[in-house]
């Protein structure tokens, strides 16, 4: 099968795509082949540094995979060879998305939602799951209650503001002028132009920041901004702030997970009508670090996507 490795860290001219022997599943996994896998920062992150966990290479990138049951392993029953799947397999460990082919736990996935494409579906599973775990696990959003979600039009940004709006909050996005309407048209209440505006000015009162960014002054300024006993929850790196401020507000840095129950939540929302991922770009394959230059551009809404099968 083709798949895509990387012998160096670097820029993306180090992803190479290779041909391999085809997986297969062990027991309780199945083997999956891959019609689309979605991109994600922490991939191109670490590619080139290895990411949070400092990774060496030679490794395999890509957890965000949408396609069809090839086989089954020793005692699956959850799934039969033909079934349309996504998910987010073994993350934080490598599953290899960017190939032909992947095995993992069948219970890493869930069954595709039917409305979806497979493009649309392998936008889905990291970035939805990130924000569902961030705001329904742990903030436990209520109705009613007010969040501010830094980096909106972003792939995980643009599915917790639909998230929040279905759980009945008032969503407060921060991002560039240009994607304000995208983002009104995705349920944001207000939207702040974090380039002419200091949001730390603009609001307050919030009971829940979702912070994609997490450098120590937007932590800093989210913190100001949330009510006492808030929640701050950071995705790209541990909370920095003072003591003092941390015994105020609830604040901590989440690492998403593997989810089937939370996959299966995802779904119904889609199939609800109250979550829909938006793809901004597909490469093939072979295009992989042409995939990685335009993310890292940072001018993507929603997702991209790589095309496989």
């Amino acid at each position: 099968m083709r798949t895509v490795t990387q012998q160096h860290l670097g820029g993306p001219e180090v992803l190479e795509l290779v041909e391999i022997d085809k997986p297969q599943p062990g027991p309780g996994e199945v083997l999956v082949k891959v019609h689309a896998a979605g991109i994600n920062p922490v991939d191109w992150k670490t590619r080139a540094n290895g990411g949070l966990q400092g990774r060496k290479p030679p490794f395999r990138l890509g957890w965000d995979v949408s396609g069809t049951v090839e086989a089954v392993g020793f005692g699956v029953r959850l799934y039969k060879v033909g079934d349309e799947v996504y998910g987010m397999p073994r993350f934080p460990q490598f599953a290899d998305a960017y190939s032909e082919f992947v095995t993992a736990p069948a219970r890493h996935f869930a069954p595709k939602p039917a409305g979806l494409s497979h493009v649309e579906a392998a936008a889905l599973p990291l970035a939805a799951l990130t924000a569902y775990q961030a705001l329904v696990d742990i903030a436990k959003l209520e109705p009613g209650q007010k969040i501010l979600v830094h980096a909106a039009a972003g792939g995980v940004g643009h599915l917790a503001v639909q998230i929040a709006k279905a759980k009945g909050a008032y969503v407060i996005a921060t991002a560039s002028a240009e994607k304000h309407e995208y983002l009104r048209g995705s349920g944001a209440d207000e939207v702040i132009d974090y380039t002419a505006v200091d949001f730390a000015e603009a609001v307050s009162g919030i009971d829940v920041v979702l912070d994609a960014i997490s450098s120590e002054d937007y932590q800093t300024r989210s913190a100001k901004v949330l009510r006492d006993g808030g929640a701050l929850i950071t995705l790209a790196g541990p909370v920095v702030l003072p003591e003092a401020e941390q015994e105020r507000i609830t604040a901590g840095f989440m690492l998403v997970e593997p989810d089937l129950a939370a996959l299966q939540a995802i779904s119904a929302l889609v199939e609800e009508g109250k979550l829909a991922p938006t793809v901004s770009a597909t490469f093939p394959l072979e295009e992989v670090a042409e995939a990685h230059r335009s993310g890292e551009s940072g001018r993507t809404i929603g997702k991209i996507v790589l095309t496989v099968a």
